[in-house]
This record gives C-alpha cells, structure tokens and sequence, in this order.
C-alpha cells in the first residue's frame, strides 16, 4: 500500500487522518459514517497537514479502535488492521468496509446513538430521511412508486428550479413534513430524485 500517495490525495470521503486515537466516540462517528457510506480508511498516525508522526503505542490504538467498532457502534463494526512502515514510522491503517447492515449509529458524548453519513472530509449527522433511506435500501424489497399529484409537483418544481429543501416540498404540496419525508425517502430510493447533504443543509435534485 502507498501511503504516500493516500496521504498525497487528502482527506476525504473515504479517507482520514487522525495523529493519535483520544476518543472513543469520535473515532466511532468516523468508522460509523464510513460504514453508511461508500465504506473507509483511517490512517493513525497522520496528522491532519499529512505530516506522518508514526504511532507510537500500536496496541493502544488497535484497543481504542476496536472498543469504539464493538462497544460505541451499533450494529458492531470489523474494521481490518494493516501496520505499514513510512520513513521507519509505523502507520497503522484501519479500514471499514461498506456495511449491508445500514444504518450505524455512534454512542455520543450525551449517551445518545445517532447515524452519521460522510461528507467530503467530515461526520455529518444523518437526517430522518436519509437515516430511513438507508435503512430501506439494506432491505432490498424495492419500491413501487406511484405518480400522484404531490410527485408530479415535485418533478415540475425540480425542471424549473433546480433543487428543492424538505421545507420548500412542504410548502409547495401543503403537507407535514413527516408525509413530505416519506415521499422524498420513495423517490430517492427509486432513483427519481437524488439526496444532497452539506454541513449546512440537505436538499434535492432530479437523479
């Protein structure tokens, strides 16, 4: 494995750096993210700026790392250790597979579990919709979409306007946001439309 050349890329989607391991929740929301997402690496013992710093207790990770995948994610994790020497530093890296059991959910600071997806290099928290349509994609029965009037508007709204906000939805089909919701979880799982989530926002485009 190169891990120059990863280190090179930067951080991202499936990729992050992490000096040392200090928190079990933290690590967790990251392995947790991979995991609902594409699936991820961690390489300990890179510090943010891609300096390699080596790890300095290789078993004292590996028991952070495997606590947080075991004890602070929900279902369980396997991530898969790999020790890699770089300039006599040793790196350990971690990866996490895509799960076909989505959605994980993370034990925070508050002792709440919630699921986070990953967005460009960061844990973002995973919204209802998105929490649901990860749940029913792992379910693999399909969906059978039928084209009312509140669809209809949806797919108009987008030729014009390019992109809609649950809110916007809600307003424009004058409904609650929990029947808008379950709409948008229907199209997006039927390919109709597309799901956007930012560190600010979420919001929706024709697929």
């Amino acid at each position: 494995m190169n891990v120059k050349k990863l280190i090179f890329e930067g951080e991202g989607v499936t990729l992050d750096f992490k000096k040392t391991i200090t928190s079990c929740e933290k690590i967790a929301r990251t392995m947790v993210s991979f995991a609902n997402n594409k699936g991820g690496r961690l390489l300990i013992g890179v510090a943010d700026d891609g300096t390699i710093k080596g790890v300095k207790s290789e078993d004292e990770e590996r028991y952070m790392i495997t606590k947080a995948a075991h004890l602070f994610s929900r279902p369980a994790l396997e991530p898969v250790f790999e020790e890699v020497y770089v300039d006599d530093k040793l790196v350990l890296v971690v990866d996490t597979p895509e799960s076909t059991l989505k959605p994980h959910y993370a034990l925070a600071e508050d002792g709440k579990w919630w699921a986070y997806v990953r967005v460009k290099d960061k844990s973002v928290l995973a919204s209802k919709i998105v929490v649901d349509v990860l749940k029913r994609s792992a379910d693999n029965t399909g969906v059978l979409i039928e084209y009312s009037s509140k669809e209809k508007s949806l797919l108009e709204y987008l030729e014009k306007m390019n992109r809609i906000t649950v809110k916007e939805y809600c307003e424009l089909i004058k409904v609650g946001r929990r029947a808008a919701q379950r709409i948008l979880v229907n199209m997006v799982l039927s390919g109709v439309i597309k799901i956007h989530t930012t560190e600010k926002d979420e919001y929706y485009t024709a697929a």
